[in-house]
């Protein structure tokens, strides 16, 4: 992989002088490869990674990873029923799958019943859909490579012998 993007990809606050610095390049280089790997599609956006644990409240919403059995379309494979799921606004990631079902998507919702409202009347009674599964998060160890919350020490005194 470009090693440009494999440091925009640990930390996309990388800036062009630093990469440079890092890769031995100037600093018009690259800045003329990223906006070309932005050009190409490469690079689709920069965003941060939220560890929604600590901001956690009441309206924060729930994420569920749903495994989706499809009986995929003659000439149009997987391609077509995958994008009629995905454009819905609850989907936040839709991706094909090997084993025992054909896709993982992954739905954000208000509430529990928000995703399980939206998996009765909008997901499992599309055409070609043979059936789902919906696993709720309860909580994110890691995300993206990132650990999110560190784990707590014992307030407890240690005790020597």
């Amino acid at each position: 992989m470009n090693e440009i993007i494999e440091i925009l990809e640990k930390n996309a606050r990388a800036t062009p002088e630093e990469i440079a610095k890092m890769l031995g390049m100037t600093t018009s280089a690259v800045r003329n490869s990223i906006k070309k790997l932005e050009r190409d599609g490469v690079i689709l956006k920069y965003k941060a990674i939220i560890n929604k644990e600590i901001i956690r409240d009441e309206e924060s919403g729930v994420r569920a990873l749903i495994e989706v059995r499809v009986t995929p379309q003659k000439n149009l494979g997987f391609e077509y029923i995958a994008e009629r799921i995905y454009r819905f606004p609850e989907v936040t990631s839709c991706y094909l799958m090997s084993g025992t079902y054909d896709l993982l998507v992954v739905v954000e919702g208000k509430s529990i019943h928000t995703v399980s409202n939206f998996v009765a009347e909008k997901l499992s009674p599309m055409e070609n859909v043979r059936g789902t599964v919906t696993h709720f998060i309860l909580k994110k160890y890691k995300e993206d490579g990132d650990i999110l919350k560190q784990p707590e020490r014992s307030k407890r005194p240690a005790i020597s012998l």
